[in-house]
């Protein structure tokens, strides 16, 4: 039976476009290995991994590739920067000294009114310090732990279940894990009467996380 022809035509370029590109690969000789069964065997190299020097270039020493000259300029603007911070705070650290004078706890070899003479200091300072370290150790580190959560916004069961998951694991964290935590609170109180003032700066120790 002959085909009729179509009544319509399909536009031209049409079974060109549907055809896959055809790809062609350029194999290095070199690289073409021949098998026993007589098969062509490509022997593919792994992509060079160029994360690796990337790391390299961005942790490299950058004191290495700049200039002797450059590298004295900086220094002595650092320099520069930290006398100043140091003479800025000259009044608040000779406060700080006196008042480690004042509480008694400074050992000094007196010549006055003979050698070897015993300085009395009154204990009222020290007592105020150590009272205050007490009151404040209590408030900030209290038995069940120091973290306490707060539901900001309406509450729901979840949320309360989630702040309470929070509170257990922070204050275990804190009690338990963080040995060094309350010590150092401790001393931070101490110095805050005395100081005036007293920051905390939080980070992770390896050396500790360790043991």
């Amino acid at each position: 039976m002959a085909m009729e022809k179509g009544l319509y035509q399909a536009p031209q370029g049409i079974m060109a476009a549907q055809e896959p590109p055809l790809e062609i690969e350029i194999v290095d000789p070199e690289e073409v290995k021949i098998g026993i069964d007589g098969q062509t065997l490509l022997d593919i190299k792994p992509e060079e991994d160029d994360e690796d020097e990337e790391d390299e270039k961005f942790n490299a020493n950058l004191a290495e590739e700049i200039p002797e000259s450059l590298l004295q300029t900086i220094a002595s603007e650092l320099i520069g920067l930290v006398d100043a911070d140091v003479a800025a705070r000259k009044d608040w650290s000779d406060t700080y000294v006196d008042g480690l004078k004042l509480l008694g706890l400074k050992y000094e070899e007196t010549t006055e009114p003979w050698a070897g003479a015993c300085g009395v200091y009154h204990p009222m300072l020290a007592e105020a310090v150590v009272k205050f370290q007490s009151e404040a150790i209590m408030e900030t580190f209290p038995a069940m732990g120091p973290v306490k959560t707060k539901i900001i916004g309406k509450e729901t069961q979840n949320k309360r279940e989630a702040a309470m998951r929070v509170q257990e694991d922070m204050n275990y964290r804190l009690t338990e894990q963080m040995s060094e935590y309350r010590p150092e609170q401790e001393k931070l109180l101490w110095n805050l009467p005395l100081a005036g003032s007293a920051f905390k700066k939080v980070y992770f120790d390896p050396t500790l996380a360790a043991k």
